[in-house]
């Protein structure tokens, strides 16, 4: 098995004459062998020889290359966590239940994962002139400690799991969340969920960044500090490589920038002086699980093998809970078609296959109306359902691991293991993941990717079926798309003019101040967020409370 862009450092170049088959080609440049044997596989671990197959391992065990449980689905399915957020806090809140309604008799745990709009995403109020025709169209409008209230009104917060994708104003969401949460009388450390919190990946791919990255990796490690002195079940950040594959990255790139991303922050971390063990058993990593089957399936077990190694060998961790790469899986947005949405059911089912075949602890699977707008109840169903279909008629859980020990499958792993540790290497090299931000390195990487893939879908070497594939029908399929009135502007607007008059202006100004002096004194700022949610500041202010020591970012000279 070889790759056309083995490392990072390799340039793409043409193809031997004759030309390599395109059909033999994964998404990521793999070239596949017609068939494999056992000559393609090294079992034995270079390190130990008297145990021959250590490399690959058992489930359960070190290096976790065959999961992280050793009995896996047989005995707890995945979560099944749907993403859900538009509109009014009102609106999404009724989404939660309708979704928790629609989950009962499952075996699984459900989860809730919470979109937000786009100008909570950058950290702006609602009647901030910025967010104009933004409120509430891509997720959920959240201002205020009431609008939390609101979000996850009559929600069992205290058992129901809670997943926050939100990134450059995350420190400041889960303060509200938290001091929601304690006025409510819950305690903290009965409060489980996931922040995704992961803002070196928006410097890559996404862009909702704020602050300068020296200062935003600063603003994680509060959060991991903060989680595990007081949130034992909480996941501080959620280290992502969805969006770096939504980008346009190869799944080798998405594996290796997202576990170089973990490391920067494990890295963070213990220079602050936190022990490895009391903070890494609550990382958790969020993969893609695209359209290559295989290539998916080997990603994730190629990933807790890296990872494994990577806490015991290079930051010395001695707790196994530090080793084992937890990790959540969505099916890929990027792949969806506006053309015959329909058929985007049926790659979200195997799409989701290959992430539990991989051995991921929870999963989201898209609804097929994602590419037009947000997804209709109907949709979200439809999606739901796909999942429970997987869970209890397929029989994927009956057996850990079903494809450990196929040749193909273990050739690809050490493939796809190896081609990423040439990036991790490359990435240290040039100083870690904050100097490669500032010098361009993974935006060019992302960037070449995605126009190579875009050369092949021109060229029909890469086909998209009612894309460039099989367009018979284009004009037929017609699904509803939810419609986000002008209303849910207004009227979020209305109560947050209402929530600023109802306040203690005194109080509001001291919490403001609180959170300036914590941030100049390089304090961790999570106590003073949580003062300034209870004494009703908004996400604006402290958002800003905090820029007004950090600065605002708006990309180096590189960009």
């Amino acid at each position: 098995m070889t790759a056309t862009n083995p490392t990072a450092s390799t340039k793409p170049v043409a193809p031997a004459k004759p030309a390599v088959d395109p059909e033999t080609v994964t998404l990521s440049g793999y070239v596949i062998d017609e068939r494999y044997g056992p000559g393609a596989v090294v079992t034995q671990d270079p390190s130990d020889p008297s145990k021959p197959h250590a490399r690959i391992g058992e489930p359960g065990k070190f290096p976790f290359t065959r999961g992280v449980h050793s009995t896996m689905y047989r005995s707890r399915l995945w979560t099944m966590r749907q993403f859900a957020g538009f509109g009014s806090a009102d609106d999404t809140n009724r989404r939660f239940k309708y979704l928790l309604e629609n989950a009962k008799g499952t075996k699984a745990n459900t989860g809730l994962s919470t979109a937000f709009d786009l100008p909570t995403l950058m950290g702006r109020d609602s009647d901030d002139p910025l967010s104009a025709g933004e409120v509430g169209r891509c997720g959920v409008a959240i201002s205020t400690i009431e609008d939390m209230h609101r979000l996850y009104a009559d929600i069992p917060v205290g058992e129901v799991t809670v997943s926050q994708t939100i990134n450059g104003p995350a420190a400041v969401i889960w303060a509200m969340y938290l001091a929601m949460a304690k006025e409510r009388g819950i305690d903290w450390s009965t409060v489980g969920g996931t922040l995704q919190n992961d803002i070196l990946k928006e410097f890559h791919a996404q862009n909702e960044f704020i602050y300068p990255p020296e200062a935003s990796v600063k603003l994680v490690v509060d959060t991991i500090e903060f989680a595990a002195q007081h949130l034992p079940k909480w996941n501080s950040v959620s280290i992502s490589g969805y969006h770096i594959r939504e980008a346009g990255s190869t799944a080798t790139q998405e594996l290796a920038f997202t576990l170089r991303d973990g490391m920067e922050y494990a890295e963070a971390c213990m220079k602050r002086g936190i022990p490895v063990d009391s903070f890494a058993p609550r990382l958790s990593f969020f993969f893609n699980s695209h359209n290559e089957f295989f290539e998916e399936i080997c990603k994730l077990r190629a990933a807790r093998r890296i990872w494994a190694h990577a806490m015991r060998d290079r930051f010395g961790a001695k707790s196994e809970r530090s080793m084992l790469m937890r990790t959540h899986v969505q099916t890929a947005g990027c792949s969806l078609t506006e053309q015959q949405p329909l058929n985007n059911i049926v790659r979200v089912a195997y799409q989701a296959m290959a992430g539990v075949l991989g051995g991921c602890q929870s999963l989201h699977t898209d609804s097929m109306d994602e590419t037009l707008g947000l997804p209709t109840e109907t949709a979200v169903r439809v999606a739901l359902r796909t999942q429970q279909i997987l869970a209890h008629e397929t029989g994927v859980h009956r057996t850990v691991d079903p494809l450990g020990g196929s040749w193909y499958v273990e050739a690809l792993t050490d493939q796809m293991e190896k081609d990423a540790n040439g990036y991790i290497r490359e990435i240290d090299d040039m100083g870690g993941v904050v100097a490669g931000i500032h010098k361009g390195y993974f935006r060019r990487q992302i960037a070449e990717a995605s126009y190579r893939f875009g050369q092949e879908m021109e060229a029909g070497d890469r086909l998209v079926v009612g894309m460039n594939a099989y367009t018979d029908g284009n004009e037929g399929q017609q699904v509803e798309i939810l419609q986000i009135p002008h209303t849910v502007e207004t009227e979020q607007c209305d109560r947050l003019a209402k929530f600023r008059k109802s306040r203690d202006a005194d109080g509001v100004k001291r919490a403001l101040d609180g959170i300036r002096g914590a941030a100049r004194a390089g304090q961790n700022v999570m106590p003073a967020l949580v003062d300034g949610a209870l004494a009703k500041c908004t996400l604006g202010e402290m958002v800003q409370a905090l820029a007004d020591v950090y600065g605002r970012y708006s990309g180096g000279p590189e960009w």
